[in-house]
């Protein structure tokens, strides 16, 4: 049943340009050796940013005037290409993206909008494709000067899109409340997805894991933000499946399913926050375990003669105005394309079972690899 390799030795990239869909799966790589110190990790990483990066320092097919959010992901791996090589096109990479945020738009909360496409927009996505990057900036190159910017972005988040009733958040919220999907008394989106659930929690996971323990407040903020979300989305975990669904809380919904992603991004956040100590090994450690041990048996099966990751979202956002059918509801959530082998399932699945193996059970999953 050997998959991840077999994914990486042919693996396409899902653009021609610099993109998140294909950091996702680099991140996977760089989590996959350190836990197994694999060379042929490193290897799958080279050989991308090598496609990509000049000696100069810049990315190929890449304007960071265009200031979408997204193009920072794949980033996050340039730390570790400079502290493998010391060669300076990857620390001048880092420069480049991170001008990108220094001039990057905001809101008048101070968030980054989400996208040029998007003004004024907060989405969740956007914490986890930008505020690791910039938080291992700030702890390596900027003495932590930034710290308290990052902060002030997942606090946004936790004004903005939370919802206290469900204890979930919104996929998006418009500063404005003027686009056709935000309410327009509160200005978030209609619903709660999976994925954008799972991104928020890779986004707090990873900051922490970026910086620096000795902010213990601030550090201790973010633990009881993760803590807490944590808690609250278990509570919508199927309990035959140990899965989770597209629509979070709308499990009984006809078209509804429990979709691969966002199951690997929670399963993700549990095993590293457990793995770094930021929450109890006692009481969190075995449902991560047990999200992702239900994710491999469930959804990585045989097809005819291949092993794929099925049931992965393809895409679902919200807007713009001339996109109505992305406005937010169940239906149009349950209405995109369900695939299998997608990036943004195969590279948290990746990032998670690096997490299981370093949660002390290689020899398990030695098959999967």
């Amino acid at each position: 049943m050997a998959f991840v390799k077999n994914y990486l030795r042919n693996y396409q990239n899902y653009k021609e340009n610099w993109n998140y869909e294909d950091g996702c799966v680099l991140i996977g790589a760089h989590q996959l050796y350190q836990a197994t110190g694999d060379e042929c990790y490193r290897d799958f990483i080279f050989k991308y940013l090598n496609d990509f990066i000049s000696a100069d320092g810049t990315i190929k097919n890449y304007r960071n005037d265009e200031y979408n959010i997204d193009n920072i992901n794949a980033g996050k791996v340039l730390f570790f290409a400079y502290a493998q090589t010391g060669d300076e096109k990857y620390k001048l990479a880092i420069e480049n993206l991170m001008n990108q945020l220094r001039s990057h738009p905001r809101t008048k909360s101070g968030s980054f909008f989400h996208k040029m496409l998007y003004p004024n927009q907060i989405w969740l996505d956007g914490l986890y494709m930008a505020q690791p990057f910039y938080m291992e900036y700030e702890t390596k190159f900027n003495k932590m000067n930034q710290y308290q910017d990052i902060l002030n972005q997942f606090r946004n988040v936790k004004k903005y899109l939370f919802d206290q009733t469900s204890g979930l958040y919104y996929h998006a919220y418009d500063e404005t409340k003027t686009i056709f999907w935000a309410n327009k008394v509160t200005g978030c989106s209609k619903n709660f997805w999976l994925r954008s659930i799972g991104w928020y929690m890779m986004a707090l996971v990873d900051t922490m894991a970026a910086m620096s323990r000795e902010i213990y407040e601030q550090y201790d903020e973010y633990r009881s933000l993760l803590k807490e979300i944590v808690d609250n989305i278990l509570r919508y975990q199927d309990p035959d499946s140990h899965l989770f669904y597209q629509v979070v809380d709308q499990g009984k919904t006809d078209g509804n399913y429990l979709e691969t992603s966002g199951t690997a991004m929670i399963a993700y956040a549990v095993l590293k926050a457990c793995n770094l100590q930021i929450l109890s090994k006692e009481k969190y450690l075995d449902r991560g375990k047990e999200i992702f041990d239900s994710l491999t048996t469930q959804k990585l099966v045989e097809e005819n003669g291949q092993t794929i990751l099925k049931d992965i979202c393809l895409v679902a956002g919200l807007g713009p105005e001339d996109n109505l059918k992305r406005d937010g509801s169940v239906e149009y959530y349950l209405s995109e394309p369900r695939v299998a082998n997608d990036s943004k399932g195969v590279g948290p699945y990746m990032m998670a079972l690096a997490q299981r193996i370093m949660a002390g059970d290689e020899e398990k999953y030695k098959e999967v690899l």
